[in-house]
């Protein structure tokens, strides 16, 4: 099963680290990673820009609306994110245990959703 960990980061905790500690983590993150690569767990990984660089999109009562952000009350901001494959939800926790953000932040995992199973219960037609 697929399963998606949301990288959350506090950009207090990681200024808080000493000189040098965040970059240690983010090799220790590419290590992780392609070793997770190479025995096919790791499917697809990406860091994203800041939230001061995202765009917010809503359409209300027809009318679109762009705004800066997003910009919630949370110290902890979405920061990247992995897509693995894993045997259970047990094991995907596991796997997130070991990124080092869980310390700084937090890493949310999430069962992906089988689209497919989506399509057949809304009788829309198989993906091409």
């Amino acid at each position: 099963m697929q399963y998606l960990l949301l990288i959350y980061t506090d950009d207090t905790l990681l200024q808080a680290l000493p000189e040098g500690e965040a970059d240690s983590m983010m090799r220790h993150c590419f290590a992780g990673a392609d070793e997770m690569k190479a025995q096919g767990q790791l499917i697809q990984s990406q860091q994203l820009e800041g939230p001061e660089q995202a765009r917010s999109v809503r359409i209300r009562d027809g009318r679109l609306s762009v705004s800066d952000g997003p910009f919630a009350e949370t110290r902890e901001m979405l920061g990247g994110f992995n897509l693995i494959e894993a045997d259970s939800l047990e094991e995907a926790i596991e796997i997130a245990s070991q990124f080092p953000w869980a310390s700084a932040g937090c890493v949310e995992v999430r069962p992906i959703r089988d689209m497919d199973a989506v399509r057949r219960r809304v009788g829309a037609p198989p993906a091409p």
